[in-house]
């Protein structure tokens, strides 16, 4: 079984592979096995355990299904995973493999890395975003057409400046996305009560060690200390809703009686099954749909805060789905709206006639400086 059909209109399929069960294994027997190789640099195992439990330890081995059935009873993937892995390593590695470690390391750490990958994945399709709309802007920055406010017409603006406000809107979300998974992507590595009990003093070394081969930064442990999750999923909140401030205003332009802009003609998008004559803006839809979603989801991590002392119970165990949805969305919301922008269709015609309509001139102020000022810092 899968639901690809509810996660693949709202996501895209490299997105959906980073959060997906095979990854999620993976990930965790990543963990165990580089921790295994930590501890023995760090004398804290001998050398020859961790050679059994890197020999031993095989994802593949691991039948998703069943192991979901006994996480849902045991309350976490750790405790049926390491439990599985031992069985696999066998004699007196098996009591090394997860030494030190408890089932929340195993858990924020698959998770962040995930959170790495995706962050990647996300990157270049919001960039993608930016860019277009940037090319675009600077290519209508004297272009009059009509602003609108409050959805009404206004006065003259470059036809160029909603885009580059889009787009500078969707340059400064990347950034704090960066800067918060740059900062809060890191590894968890506290034992049992987050004091790094039983690892000989060595745990700091062993930390950065593990987080070196994962592919994360070093912190202290964190288990109860969720600001960095909530930094990291109110930046995908922030982010989707300035991609789909953008979703809006394209599709507003688009309707009838308006005309200015409309997303490019794609094969099997934008139809209707019972009207032939309509072309719909499907890409911004996709986009206002994770726009709608994202808030809740983002106040879920809020709400996760006020967790109880060492280690919160049905917090941070909610964390992690809400987390996957959230660049699930923000995937799928990017994706089809670099399509959008990167195709947009201009129709002049209409702009000029829209703005003749309203009857109020063409004085567009400052609106092409603006946009350069916008614009200066982008990396189109």
């Amino acid at each position: 079984m899968s639901d690809l059909l509810r996660l693949r209109p709202a996501a895209t399929a490299a997105m959906i592979a980073v959060f997906d069960d095979a990854a999620t294994i993976a990930h965790g027997c990543a963990f165990e096995t580089a921790l295994a190789r930590a501890q023995a640099a760090q004398g804290v195992i001998a050398p020859e355990l961790a050679d059994a439990i890197m020999a031993g330890v095989d994802p593949a081995r691991i039948d998703a299904a069943e192991l979901a059935g006994e996480a849902a009873l045991a309350g976490t993937l750790a405790i049926p995973l390491v439990a599985r892995l031992r069985a696999m390593v066998g004699g007196a590695a098996a009591m090394a493999l997860h030494h030190g470690a408890t089932s929340q390391d195993v858990a924020d750490t698959v998770l962040m890395i995930q959170v790495r990958a995706a962050h990647r994945l996300l990157a270049k399709d919001g960039q993608r975003v930016r860019d277009a709309l940037a090319r675009v802007a600077r290519v209508h920055a004297e272009r009059p057409a009509i602003g609108r406010t409050l959805l009404q017409d206004a006065m003259p603006v470059a036809f160029g400046l909603r885009l580059a406000q889009a787009a500078r809107g969707i340059d400064d979300a990347l950034a704090m996305l960066d800067a918060a998974v740059g900062t809060h992507a890191v590894v968890q590595l506290g034992g049992a009560a987050g004091t790094r009990a039983g690892l000989d003093g060595r745990g700091a070394a062993i930390a950065a060690q593990v987080a070196d081969a994962l592919g994360l930064g070093v912190a202290a442990p964190w288990h109860a200390r969720r600001t960095g999750v909530a930094a990291i999923g109110a930046a995908l909140g922030i982010l989707i809703g300035a991609l789909g401030k953008l979703a809006r205003d394209v599709a507003l332009l688009a309707q009838n009686g308006i005309g200015e802009a409309r997303e490019p003609l794609v094969a099997g998008r934008g139809g209707s099954s019972v009207m032939a004559h309509k072309r719909n803006p499907t890409g911004c839809q996709v986009a206002l749909s994770a726009a709608i979603r994202a808030p809740g989801l983002v106040a879920s991590l809020l709400a996760g805060l006020p967790q109880e002392a060492e280690r919160g119970i049905g917090g941070w165990q909610a964390e992690g789905p809400v987390l996957a949805d959230l660049f699930l969305l923000a995937s799928g919301s990017a994706a089809a709206l670099a399509v959008v922008a990167e195709g947009l269709e201009i129709d002049e015609a209409a702009i000029a006639r829209n703005l003749a309509t309203a009857a109020v001139g063409d004085d567009i102020g400052e609106s092409a400086a603006i946009i350069a000022d916008l614009l200066a810092d982008g990396k189109d």
